[in-house]
């Protein structure tokens, strides 16, 4: 089985350097284009079915995918955006936040932690095998759970883990 998971197109808050993650932002007019694009790039690899985030800017973004791979969109809510609390609409570059990256149990304050996170998209992923084996999924989500997602198919130390970025409206293809 084959498994493509995207990173939505690029939001305002995305171009501005601030953290969505559960705030609804939806895509910006590159986003949008950028979802475009990245449909064209994935109407060639059979996807059977997407698998979206509920957040705007991963639907919006599906929605785009859907309508050149002509499939259908199930809304999921454990791949929604990891919950960043008191960071949320700050600056991704914020030292408490940047810190907080390299510790996967801690919780964000009000928000969740990295192991929070990969416990629903495991989870999530441990399903797809079970449900879809013979088809070819893709799912739509985050920057946060596509980290996440990553270390499901790849050990990776934690600096690795760190500074691995799935861009807005890139994909990355997994064997299950």
């Amino acid at each position: 089985m084959r498994l493509f998971v995207a990173r939505h197109g690029e939001s305002v808050w995305n171009a501005e350097n601030k953290i969505c993650g559960r705030t609804d932002i939806p895509l910006n007019e590159n986003g949008v284009k950028q979802a475009q694009r990245l449909a064209e790039r994935l109407k060639d690899k059979k996807i059977d079915l997407i698998i979206s985030s509920p957040l705007s800017r991963a639907r919006a973004t599906s929605e785009e995918i859907a309508k050149v791979c002509k499939v259908p969109i199930i809304i999921d809510e454990r791949i929604i955006e990891q919950d960043y609390g008191i960071y949320n609409g700050g600056s991704n570059k914020a030292e408490g936040l940047l810190e907080n990256k390299h510790h996967f149990a801690y919780r964000y304050p009000n928000g969740e932690s990295m192991m929070q996170v990969a416990c629903r998209a495991y989870g999530l992923i441990d399903e797809v095998k079970e449900k879809y084996s013979n088809l070819t999924v893709l799912l739509v989500c985050h920057g946060a759970v596509g980290r996440v997602i990553n270390t499901y198919f790849n050990d990776m130390t934690n600096d690795e883990f760190y500074n691995f970025l799935l861009p807005n409206a890139d994909f990355v293809e997994y064997s299950l």
